[in-house]
This record gives C-alpha cells, structure tokens and sequence, in this order.
C-alpha cells in the first residue's frame, strides 16, 4: 500500500506535464484543425533553454521559464506565419508539414549541441523531499504539480477575463461567423501559436526535473499530448484537465503494476476504448443549430 501510494505524486507529476504539453494543442488543433507534430521540439527548445541558461544566476532555473516561453512561442508564431497559415482547412497537410519541420528542427539540435543527451542540474531548492502521511513529495514534482496549476488558472482567466481571450473562444465556437463579426481571425490564430507553443516551452523546463535532455525528447510526450486534447474534447480547458490527470494516473500505476512498453499499450486501449463510447471527447463544444 505504501508503494501505491507513493505512485500518487508520480501520477501527478506525469499528469501535470502531460497537461502543460496539451495546453497548446486544445486550442491551436481546436481552433485552427492544425496537427502540429512539430509541438514536441518547442520542448526540446524549452529545455535546452534551460540547459543554457544554468548556472548564470542563482535563480537561473526560474528565469527559464519566462524565457523558454519566449523562445518557444516565438517559434511557433514564425512556423504559423511562415508555413502553417498557408495549410489551413488540409489537417493531412499540416500534419506531413510539421512533421518535416520537427525532423529538421531535431537534426539541427543535434548539429547544435551533439547526439548525446545533456543533464540539467536541478536548483538546490528542489531536491529531496517532504513525507506526507507516509507519501514520499518529492520537491521537483511538487514543483511541476503547482506550476501545471498556475499555468492552468493563467489559461482560464485569459479566455474569461480578458477580450483576447474571449476572441479566441469565439473563433474556436464559430470561425465564420467571428469573423463577419470583426474579429481579425488570422492576429487571432497567430497569437494562439504563440501561447501554445510558449506553454510547450514550459513544459520543456519542467522535463529538465525529471530526465536528460536530448533532440528527441518531444518524441516520447507528443502523442500522449494529442491523446489528451482528443480525449478531453477539442478546445475544452477542463477537459484536457481531466484527460490529464487519467492519463497520468494510468501510466504510472500500469507502469508500476507491468513495465513501461505495455503500460502504453494498455493505455491506448484503454483511450480507444472510451472513444467508442465518446467520439467526442469528454466535454462537447456547445453551439446553436436548428432543429
């Protein structure tokens, strides 16, 4: 029982990541129909960031993060205005386009900062742990938990509170109809790039915590993020929260109970599964039609 429930923060942690990855792709495969498998590398981006920035400051990990959302996001945006924009409505092509650009954004990593991986030394403020209730927290998942948390309320209130925010809702509710109704839909797909991928280079931070830092390291997280934003229902905030936090759980109590490769396979059954039953994803967006 101690072991399972010391499985609870790894969970988590899983889940938060997972989220922070997902976050991005609600709304740029939401709103826009654009299968981005060029997401991963703005991790990659985000976490070699990070690499680069250690050791300049005492707080070089926590300045990372404003500038790997920077780095990333401003990667996205070139990729949506250079290429993307002019793909829109052909999701197969957007798929084959950025999966040529995450080919080539891996190979340039590799020419930049070698084959191997590379370690990200964590701040001494997050190492070790604090037992709660026999839990063993460590501090680096405590870390990914809260800052996936804070992302996630920044998310919700820019789409409620703020007139940008409620922009890019309309144009995910009603593409057509925001536009007829003045909304500069092509400002608005652009800066959803750009905070996409700048949360993508965030989540490329939080990696650094748990494992190296390599070219391929976007590779083993894209997919489970695109079973999430399908599972939680295409532009849903709350449920790609859900789709997380079952994902999460999932890997790590089947990782805990079989091994990692069959731990995938089951998760995937398991998302095919609920799929069947929910084509839809979790949470529907809602719209008006007659009747």
């Amino acid at each position: 029982m101690g072991a399972l429930a010391n499985q609870l923060p790894i969970g988590l942690s899983i889940a938060a990541v997972l989220l922070l990855i997902a976050l991005g792709l609600t709304f740029t495969f939401g709103q826009m129909g654009v299968i981005n498998m060029a997401h991963g590398e703005f991790i990659m981006a985000g976490a070699y960031t990070a690499y680069l920035l250690q050791g300049l400051t005492s707080q070089s990990f926590l300045v990372a993060l404003p500038v790997a959302f920077a780095v990333a996001g401003v990667m996205g945006l070139l990729l949506e205005w250079s290429l993307v924009r002019r793909f829109y409505g052909r999701p197969l092509d957007t798929l084959l386009l950025t999966w040529g650009v995450s080919l080539v954004l891996q190979q340039l990593a590799r020419d930049v900062f070698g084959a191997p991986n590379v370690q990200v030394t964590a701040p001494g403020w997050l190492v070790g742990g604090i037992d709660v209730l026999g839990v063993r927290l460590p501090y680096n998942r405590v870390f990914i938990i809260v800052l996936a948390v804070v992302c996630v309320v920044g998310v919700w209130l820019y789409l409620t509170r703020l007139p940008a925010g409620r922009r890019m809702r309309a144009v995910v509710q009603d593409r057509e109809l925001a536009a007829y109704s003045g909304i500069a839909t092509g400002r608005v797909d652009r800066f959803t790039f750009l905070l996409g991928s700048g949360l993508a280079g965030v989540a490329g931070v939080a990696l650094t915590l748990v494992g190296p830092v390599g070219p391929s390291l976007g590779t083993f997280y894209i997919v489970d993020a695109f079973l999430v934003v399908v599972a939680g229902g295409l532009g849903q905030l709350r449920g790609a929260v859900l789709a997380a936090l079952a994902l999460g759980f999932l890997n790590s109590y089947l990782e805990f109970w079989t091994d990692a490769s069959l731990a995938k396979v089951l998760v995937f059954v398991a998302i095919i599964a609920f799929l069947q039953v929910r084509p839809q994803g979790m949470f529907v967006l809602k719209g008006r039609a007659l009747v």
